[in-house]
């Protein structure tokens, strides 16, 4: 069961405004994020309509909206494909996000409402949108200028080329501005639960390692120093692997991947990879490597490797110390098969229907760090490279990955 103090520290000091209504669409609850992005204390708010943060123009309508939503009460993000806005204090309307939740509680029905501000994304927005239309200026009248400058030929040239460039990359980069706002929009409701428990704990040890370190100064001090740079580096190798996930998963999602298909050697990749691997084993945990034949194979290396090494990674984190983790290789025909083997603590079957999902982590995995992207992302590149994955495990005993992909000889 989770602390009440945790679940307290989370709703004080989360970035997005929680504001919770009871069924007559009163609020009751609002959290400091939302008395700072409205302008009003918890006191000014609570026992007040909800319409109070409606903008007066949609005040008289928007009773009728809440109702209908006590009445058929869904979770949802409101506003999809229009501009949502909401009012301060002062009466001036802002953009907004708001995502809907809702739950009962002796008979009664709340509402929480998860409020983003977007001003500063819509001023990025329109900023981008007034660049592109003054790149456009631009190139009309450096065209102008070309019709009556031709003894100027190789300059004009290269000045409408660079204009033009310049307008298609700011093109290109508007569209993945906005693509990828619609994909934060999509995973932003479960990215802030984690993200919030995931940065907050690295950050911490970070924060309180530098200002440990400016108080030991004394030559007799610097085993003390060591320890705390080392909690440090950890910290930031942690924050690091979480970026790497997400920035795998957003290429995944906008088909940026690539696959280079090379003549490699599968057993020199699974040797090299266990050899580099080997600095982050727990006390006492030691590889068991098998592998029948070199297994020429055509395909990616670098999506095989990291494949390897988010198994291998996985196996390390979810096994205690002394523990054996097996990799084994088999060339059956015109397929590779892997497996990698734990004795961790496993996988119950309920978790394994959703293992592959993004975000989602095993019940028995809550307090081992991880951003539940791992093996979404494993599979994705599974099936890039035309492979299948497939997991069997007990829960205490230990979890075998095991993935197939063809050798695709020539």
């Amino acid at each position: 069961m989770i602390d009440a103090t945790h679940i307290t520290s989370l709703f004080e000091n989360a970035t997005e405004g929680i504001v919770l209504t009871n069924s007559a669409g009163k609020i009751i609850l609002v959290n400091p994020a939302a008395e700072e992005m409205f302008d009003y204390t918890k006191e000014e708010l609570t026992g007040n309509l909800i319409e109070i943060l409606i903008p007066e123009k949609f005040v008289q309508h928007h009773h009728q909206l809440r109702e209908g939503f006590y009445h058929q009460p869904s979770d949802r993000v409101m506003g999809q494909n229009r501009d949502l806005h909401a009012r301060k204090k002062d009466g001036t309307e802002m953009p907004v996000e708001v995502s809907l939740s809702h739950y009962e509680k002796d008979g009664e029905l709340f509402v929480i409402a998860f409020v983003i501000d977007i001003t500063r994304r819509k001023e990025i927005e329109n900023d981008m949108l007034k660049q592109k239309t003054e790149l456009e200026k631009i190139t009309h009248k450096i065209r102008q200028l070309n019709a009556s400058l031709e003894v100027k030929v190789e300059e004009r040239t290269l000045i409408l080329k660079e204009a033009l460039q310049k307008l298609e990359r700011s093109q290109q980069e508007l569209s993945e501005a906005l693509d990828k706002e619609r994909q934060l929009n999509e995973i932003k409701s479960r990215f802030v639960s984690m993200a919030s428990h995931e940065f907050r704990t690295p950050l911490s040890t970070v924060l309180s390692s530098a200002s440990l370190l400016s108080k030991y100064t004394g030559p007799d001090d610097q085993g003390k120093r060591d320890k705390h740079i080392q909690r440090i580096k950890n910290s930031v190798n942690h924050l690091n692997d979480i970026l790497e996930d997400f920035l795998s998963l957003g290429k995944l999602n906008e088909d940026k991947v690539e696959k280079n298909t090379d003549e490699v050697n599968l057993k020199e990749i699974l040797s090299d990879t266990i050899e580099e691997m080997k600095g982050i084993l727990k006390k006492d945990q030691r590889f068991e490597l098998s592998c029948n034949g070199d297994c020429i194979a055509y395909t990616d290396k670098k999506l095989f490797k990291n494949i390897l090494i988010n198994l291998i990674g996985n196996a390390i984190k979810f096994s205690e110390e002394d523990k054996l983790i097996s990799i084994k290789g088999t060339n059956a025909g015109h397929t590779a098969i892997i497996s990698v083997t734990d004795r961790g603590i496993g996988i119950s079957e309920e978790d394994q229907k959703h293992l592959f999902s993004s975000f989602f982590r095993g019940a028995n995995a809550n307090n081992i760090q991880g951003t539940g992207m791992g093996l979404h992302i494993v599979k994705r590149y599974v099936e890039l490279l035309r492979g299948q994955i497939q997991i069997q495990s007990q829960l205490n005993k230990g979890t075998t990955v095991t993935f197939a992909i063809p050798i695709n000889l020539p």
